[in-house]
């Protein structure tokens, strides 16, 4: 699924909710850079998680 992720999608952290949503910026060779409303920028290995796309917020 992460390798379908493109700049403007909104995604959430299974295991960090409170991070709120997430707008991912970009996804380079499996690194996924998120803004996250309550945690700000995150890059995120994609092998190790799988963000979950938010279709409707």
């Amino acid at each position: 699924m992460n390798g379908l992720l493109e700049p403007g999608m909104l995604v959430r952290h299974p295991t960090r909710p409170d991070w709120g949503l997430g707008q991912v910026q970009s996804n380079i060779n499996g690194k996924i850079t998120v803004n996250f409303e309550h945690a700000g920028k995150v890059v995120i290995e994609g092998t190790a998680v799988d963000l979950q796309l938010e279709i409707d917020p």
